[in-house]
């Protein structure tokens, strides 16, 4: 079958199945806590009623708040698009590198804090100031964590990296743990997972993500909770392409496909289980501690970069 239907085929995956694995996050959570929950679907209900929702905007609203929920959602869209999760070779391969992945995430986070600030109230104001504060410590620390593998690799490309790490010999590296570690630690953070953020939240003053969004309504606060729950399954998959893409299909056939399918899932499965474990046995850091964790993160990242050319380069 042609590599472009599988292409399509994983990026509609990426969108229909992220609030379907936000959905099952909460509700392992609410076992885990002893409540029944809503459901696995109560994201995808919640998207179709602010869809069905009338768009109330404020008096003073730019363009700017007016567009960013459909620039966000596209950059986010297009991030997960080119992001491997079945197939590895595809026609976006030579698109999937982590620098452009990157670059469009800073698009839709710095459109994000521009439309927080735009109506001028408080809360607006403060989230984006957190949000673009962390992001300045995060996505050094994520970048750190990918050049542990893009150095053996010798590119940034996601479908070269997978390659190398499928024909490399499986070996326990310690410069290979210091990046996972790092990179699950900034993965928490960017989804705005606890211990760094509470997206159930309703105290206003702990907020970071979720305080740039009260101002919006209908349609525009479903895209946003969507491509929140997108970034979310992204960071999952990024995680798995990296760090452990045993499974995934490298040739372009039904039956390829369908079991990189089904591993995929199960390798999801095993993070959101235990990323709800982590949520329901962890609290919220307190803000002005943010700033050392994602600090750690850079440094175990720091860390994992120097062992690998202490013992993998220099040998």
């Amino acid at each position: 079958m042609s590599s472009m239907f599988f292409q399509c085929l994983q990026a509609m995956l990426m969108l229909l199945m992220a609030p379907v694995l936000a959905g099952f996050l909460s509700t392992l959570k609410a076992r885990l806590q002893n409540r029944h929950g809503a459901g696995i679907l109560q994201p995808w209900r919640d998207i179709r009623k602010l869809f069905g929702k009338e768009v109330v905007l404020a008096e003073h609203a730019s363009w700017i708040f007016r567009f960013t929920p459909y620039i966000v959602f596209t950059a986010t869209a297009m991030a997960a698009s080119v992001v491997p999760a079945l197939l590895l070779d595809t026609p976006l391969s030579l698109t999937a590198d982590v620098i452009a992945l990157v670059a469009l995430l800073g698009l839709a986070r710095f459109f994000l804090a521009l439309a927080g600030m735009d109506i001028g109230t408080a809360f607006g104001g403060m989230g984006a100031s957190r949000e673009m504060t962390f992001a300045a410590l995060a996505e050094p620390a994520m970048l750190m964590s990918v050049f542990v593998l893009a150095i053996g690799a010798h590119s940034t490309n996601l479908t070269t990296m997978i390659s190398h790490t499928l024909t490399t010999p499986l070996l326990i590296q310690p410069s290979i743990a210091f990046a996972l570690v790092a990179m699950l630690m900034v993965a928490i953070a960017e989804a705005g997972r606890i211990p760094i953020d509470n997206p159930t939240t309703h105290l206003e003053l702990t907020m970071i993500h979720e305080a740039m969004l009260l101002e919006y309504s209908g349609r525009h606060l479903a895209l946003m909770e969507w491509a929140s729950m997108v970034k979310l399954l992204l960071f999952s998959t990024l995680i798995i392409d990296l760090f452990i893409p045993w499974g995934i299909s490298v040739e372009s056939s039904f039956i390829g496909v369908l079991l990189a399918f089904v591993i995929w899932l199960l390798k999801l499965i095993v993070l959101l289980v235990a990323l709800a474990v982590l949520e329901t046995s962890l609290a919220k850091l307190r803000l002005f501690e943010v700033p050392q964790y994602l600090g750690t993160a850079f440094v175990l990242a720091f860390l994992g970069l120097i062992l690998h050319y202490m013992l993998e380069v220099g040998a």
